[in-house]
């Protein structure tokens, strides 16, 4: 028996999240029957992120249990030939077997796409959110400091959120601008449910000139969901990268 990782990428838009459910097909749900198929046996993936309906991924990380006698850095090629063309395996590696996707300690990596013009552009509109009012970006960046940090976000997160502890780290927070693309890149030790897309939400509040950049501080005070902005949709947001400290 061993383990094996796959770092996982993906175009979200034709499924319904990572996580196997009734309502439509997911990124699991193909790994698992394909590599089913190709190895003979039952398998089934862990996966470190459950990403959402929409959301894409560069990088995700998920793991499964094997007899095969194919070397792990084998599987990658061999599976790719199975996938659809919006999953694609980009490496594949073994990995001890206690080594968990979800619980190892990590740092993920995420960027949201903001289409900031005055039409939408066609081309764009799977992968990123389309603002047509011009957004200040200087005073997003300055609300973005009081996101950076140790901090409780439990106002950034889903009621639908089941852990107790919401105390995440925010290792960093950048906007940038090329053309009329703004990308948000935000690194951390973990995300809770749905905190990258309502921190996004958010910014653009921000950006609107809707509330003022100071204002950040008082929502993260309040730890009440109803104090943060909405929650912005999941086809902006691109799973970029999962580092494990443990790994390095």
């Amino acid at each position: 028996m061993k383990r094996v990782k796959l770092v996982v990428g993906y175009d979200g838009t034709n499924y319904c999240g990572w996580q196997i459910q009734p309502n439509g097909i997911t990124i699991e749900e193909v790994l698992n029957k394909k590599l089913s198929e190709l190895l003979g046996e039952e398998i089934k993936v862990i996966g470190a992120s459950r990403t959402d309906s929409g959301v894409h991924a560069l990088g995700n990380v998920a793991v499964f249990d094997t007899n095969t006698q194919i070397p792990a850095e084998k599987i990658s090629y061999a599976l790719n030939q199975r996938l659809p063309e919006d999953i694609t395996i980009q490496n594949s590696c073994e990995v001890p077997l206690e080594f968990h996707p979800r619980y190892c300690n990590s740092i993920k990596t995420y960027e949201y796409k903001i289409l900031n013009r005055k039409f939408q552009i066609p081309l764009q509109r799977l992968y990123s959110h389309f603002v047509y009012i011009p957004l200040n970006i200087s005073a997003m960046e300055e609300a973005a400091r009081y996101i950076v940090g140790e901090h409780d976000f439990k106002s950034f997160c889903s009621s639908r959120t089941q852990v107790e502890d919401t105390i995440r780290t925010v290792y960093s927070l950048t906007i940038s601008k090329s053309d009329e693309t703004i990308t948000i890149r935000i690194t951390g030790n973990g995300f809770l449910y749905n905190m990258v897309r309502i921190i996004v939400g958010t910014l653009i509040k921000v950006g609107l000139g809707v509330y003022p950049a100071e204002h950040v501080k008082e929502i993260m005070e309040e730890r009440d969901r109803k104090a943060a902005g909405p929650k912005v949709p999941g086809k902006g947001l691109t799973l970029v990268k999962i580092d494990y400290e443990d790994m390095k």
